[in-house]
């Protein structure tokens, strides 16, 4: 009777022995999984300047990300501006490793410095994974210090070398600054670039520069007294879509209504649908597509959560407009890259004098 009580057991631990490599083996089927991202670290290479609008815009999105990253990893911003967002991409593109712990968030201009085959451009745009944006609806205004006397059109179109202030070339307040006075049909702008936004505005307060676009949400959060104090003048202000008016600047007229040409008109839309295509997060080419998949289903539970607007709205000053990372991808496909539309764009938003009407 031992020997088979002995015989029994061995075959009870055999059938245990084979049960637990079966459990090592099979995890995904039988253990549940450590999520992906628990314990881990993600860094996040901003294109922007810490304390501006694009800044403000990732603080309010990123513990909302965190909270829909299955593990909900540490997530930690790292500050790359230059060149209008080209820093920021080129470095995801040839520098970061591609294992979904390191993402850029470059401001729009890396997409429009792409589509015009700007310089410094040292990515391929069709090889990133984009993450929708969290704001495709905005307005921007054109405003001049009180002090330089220009409170009308007529003023501002009779005065000669205008002090514009912008960030960078390719940066989209510079660009949209050569687009205004454009249209506005200024003498002689000079544009005055190396500013981060809150610099500008000291700029602008210190008369160092007499003029400057600003995003309305932007100036709302950060620069409330400027209005209330009729510190500045606003004159003109771009909607983003067409259409969409905002309740403090209903009186402005839109700066369509300047536009003499179908060139002219042609070069607003085309304008309109780069800023559609605003700041993103991007990944590294070769990223698992695992790891992309979690991000992306993260991104559009953040842009669907009911307190990521409330915080949205706290921080940066203004409702979201997020677009989904589906939609994302179909407006980068229909940008415009034909190649008289984007000549015509880039003698806009390049360095040179702006070209004759």
């Amino acid at each position: 009777m031992k020997s088979n009580n002995d015989g029994y057991k061995r075959r009870v631990d055999a059938v245990a022995y084979a049960f637990f490599i079966f459990l090592l083996l099979r995890p995904d089927h039988v253990v549940a999984q450590v999520p992906l991202y628990q314990g881990k670290t993600i860094a996040v290479i901003s294109g922007q300047e810490p304390g501006g609008t694009g800044d403000l815009r990732l603080k309010a999105i990123l513990p909302h990300l965190k909270k829909h990253i299955p593990g909900q990893p540490n997530i930690v911003p790292e500050y790359m501006p230059g060149g209008g967002g080209r820093k920021a991409a080129n470095y995801i593109y040839r520098t970061a490793r591609a294992d979904g712990l390191t993402i850029g968030f470059p401001p729009s201009g890396f997409i429009l410095a792409a589509v015009l085959g700007e310089t410094g451009v040292d990515y391929d745009l069709d090889k990133f994974t984009f993450f929708g944006t969290p704001e495709a609806e905005d307005h921007y205004v054109f405003l001049t210090r009180k002090e330089a006397n220009l409170n009308t059109l007529e003023k501002l179109r009779a005065a000669s070398g205008m002090r514009i202030g912008g960030q960078s070339i390719g940066h989209s307040i510079y660009t949209l600054a050569r687009m205004f006075a454009y249209l506005l049909r200024l003498k002689e702008p000079k544009f005055i670039t190396g500013y981060s936004g809150p610099e500008m505005d000291q700029a602008i307060l210190r008369g160092e520069l007499d003029a400057r676009v600003n995003r309305i949400p932007t100036l709302l959060q950060r620069s409330p007294e400027w209005i209330e104090n009729k510190l500045v003048d606003f004159h003109v202000i771009l909607q983003i879509p067409r259409g969409s008016t905002h309740p403090r600047f209903a009186h402005l007229p839109e700066l369509e209504s300047f536009a003499k040409t179908d060139k002219e008109r042609r070069l607003l839309e085309i304008n309109r649908a780069f800023r559609i295509a605003s700041a993103t997060f991007i990944t590294p080419p070769g990223t698992p597509k695992e790891r992309v998949q979690t991000l992306r289903e993260a991104i559009s539970g953040a842009y669907r959560d009911p307190e990521f607007f409330k915080d949205y709205k706290k921080i940066v000053g203004e409702e979201p407009s997020p677009v989904m990372p589906d939609e994302f991808d179909m407006i980068i496909k229909k940008l415009p890259r034909d190649p008289q539309d984007v000549d015509l764009f880039k003698k806009i938003a390049g360095a040179g004098p702006l070209p004759a009407h």
